[in-house]
């Protein structure tokens, strides 16, 4: 078996004790040369970068775990771990020698592109339109490392339209890479399933995740450890993924393959990711009532009634939990605060899906970031109508509305999906579509007496200073270019006001207009499969203008997100050790 990616999670273990518990011990000192000028300024430049996230400890209540579901957490965070190898290997081939080169240079600038690598796992900053920070580090590829090195993306698009429909459906699966065959095997391409490419991690990881649904005696978590750890191994997730919609446990873990970002030439292609949370029973008992609305939110969409879906899935889970550990595509630039999944369109169809709110993230978020940009963004009458209940209200009604809207079409009488026929900007349109559609559905509920009438002073405000929040995550990150084409969409409805001064308020005579217009029109772009239309709009609108860049020079002392600090999940690993 391949030692390699062994070597590479001995590695990041070290280094995530050393960061998330703690510092590590000093090493011995050793004679060295002072060091340049050069180096000293990249240095700084370097710490200042890693300087826009904040570090915050992850704070998680496990008291009222028996011991026994406490070591099911540890043993959770041990294959959660497994994930950031993963994510490393998929995002560009060339990580894990750049890793191992970083962690041999103790120097002060050497520590500092090790911090930040690990930050954005990779030498690209996120926040900085991946720009590459480390010298010799290529330009970000935009098909990672799914796809063979040396092919370009015509040639694969060429390739796909020789096979048949099942073929393509197989080689553009979100579980398969695509490699060259051997020499003299025929093909141009050849299909590998991720339980072949990622064996030896994935087999630790099935293992890891049968001692834990062993260890608990919660028989939904149970059932699911069960079904991933097979699915893992057999590449076939879809049991699993109903196994994980019903999960009713005070444990809430993730792990596996989901989101398609990384895969900038189709989104297609998921990438690995965990988060181990525990549940917030309290929280998740107040949201319940919104599971209970969604038909009547599809059935009110501002789209043709034909575009509508009349039947949706019958699961529809909110769970709000707090996050003890997340790795690989779930711990890198700027942290998830929730998530709707499963992505497969056919469980999504059939049994609905499943929305996971991290409060503790998102409370930290808000008090290091949302509420300094709302002093510089808006009025100071404006300002106290932001509320941390808004930001995390919408948050959910976001992931809820994922789950809404267009996703199984049929263009020209052909069956598929909005993720194929919108292709590399679909991740940057359904980001856009959670938010404003949110925003559609919030009011909708306040207007039919679900929600607090309140409610509808405070979350366009919210959103509004949010929404600066969220585009300084940079526009080759799809969240923040979809916020990028909200902000300017609005402003141009009038919904959005700018005064000389640069200070942002909120039209009501226009903002529930213009929500449902930019609603309507991304919905109707999806439920065409209009490639060129959503292309488009994203073109035009998802940029940054001069206006905007003023207000976020104004900005560059607040910081960007948060660095999460693991202390929790540190203390139970070495318990268990």
């Amino acid at each position: 078996m391949d030692s390699r990616p062994f070597s590479t999670l001995l590695v990041l273990s070290m280094l995530w004790l050393g960061i998330a518990c703690g510092p590590a011990p000093a090493p011995a000192p050793k004679k060295s040369t002072a060091p340049s000028e050069a180096s000293v300024s990249e240095t700084t430049r370097l710490q200042a970068m890693a300087a826009r996230f904040t570090p915050v400890d992850m704070v998680a209540d496990l008291s009222t775990l028996p011991a026994q579901e406490r070591q099911v957490v540890a043993k959770l965070v041990e294959a959660a771990r497994l994930t950031d190898a993963l994510f490393l290997r998929q995002a560009w081939a060339g990580n894990e020698s750049m890793l191992m080169q970083l962690v041999q240079d103790e120097s002060p600038l050497g520590k500092a592109r090790l911090h930040y690598f690990l930050i954005n796992k990779g030498p690209w900053s996120r926040l900085d339109h991946n720009e590459p920070f480390i010298p010799g580090a290529p330009e970000k590829p935009a098909a990672a490392n799914f796809y063979p090195a040396g092919a370009t993306k015509e040639e694969v698009e060429a390739w796909l339209r020789t096979l048949t429909e099942p073929e393509r459906q197989s080689a553009m699966g979100f579980f398969t890479t695509l490699r060259r065959p051997p020499a003299g095997k025929g093909n141009t391409f050849q299909v590998v399933p991720y339980s072949l490419e990622y064996q030896g991690e994935l087999a630790r990881m099935a293992e890891l995740l049968r001692e834990a649904a062993g260890l608990t005696a919660q028989p939904t978590l149970k059932a699911f450890l069960a079904s991933r750890a097979d699915a893992l191994l057999t590449n076939d997730y879809y049991a699993s993924d109903v196994a994980w919609m019903e999960l009713d446990s005070s444990i809430e873990p993730t792990i596996g393959p989901y989101e398609v970002y990384e895969d900038e030439w189709f989104n297609a292609k998921a990438a690995f990711e965990a988060f181990v949370a525990v549940r917030d029973d309290a929280e998740t008992a107040k949201l319940a009532k919104l599971g209970a609305s969604l038909q009547g939110i599809e059935n009110n969409l501002p789209i043709e009634a034909r575009y509508r879906n009349p039947k949706l899935g019958g699961l529809a889970p909110i769970r709000v939990v707090n996050e003890v550990f997340a790795a690989g595509d779930g711990n890198h630039g700027v942290q998830t605060t929730a998530y709707n999944l499963p992505n497969d369109e056919r469980i999504v169809k059939e049994k609905g899906a499943k929305r996971v709110m991290m409060r503790n993230v998102q409370q930290a978020k808000f008090e290091v970031a949302l509420l300094p940009i709302s002093k510089v963004v808006l009025s100071p009458a404006d300002q106290r109508d932001v509320s941390f209940d808004a930001f995390f209200t919408h948050t959910v009604m976001h992931e809820v509305m994922h789950g809404l809207g267009p996703q199984q079409i049929s263009v020209g009488g052909r069956a598929t999906t909005v993720r194929q026929e919108l292709k590399e900007i679909y991740g940057t349109i359904e980001e856009a579509k959670a938010d404003v559609s949110g925003l559609f559905a919030l009011q909708f509920l306040v207007d039919k007496g679900v929600l607090d009438v309140s409610l509808a002073k405070t979350m366009y405000k919210t959103f509004l200073a949010s929404a600066f929040r969220s585009i300084r995550f940079g526009l080759n990150e799809a969240h923040g270019r979809a916020v990028a084409i909200q902000l300017n969409y609005l402003l141009d409805y009038g919904a959005f006001t700018m005064s000389p001064d640069g200070v942002f308020a909120v039209n009501p005579a226009k903002i529930k207009e213009g929500v449902n217009a930019l609603t309507r029109d991304i919905m109707t772009y999806q439920a065409q499969g209009n490639y060129e239309r959503a292309k488009a709009m994203a073109a035009r609108l998802g940029v940054v203008r001069p206006e905007i860049q003023k207000v976020l020079e104004r900005l560059k002392d607040v910081p960007v997100d948060i660095e999460p600090r693991f202390k929790i999940a540190g203390e139970l690993s070495a318990a268990v050790k």
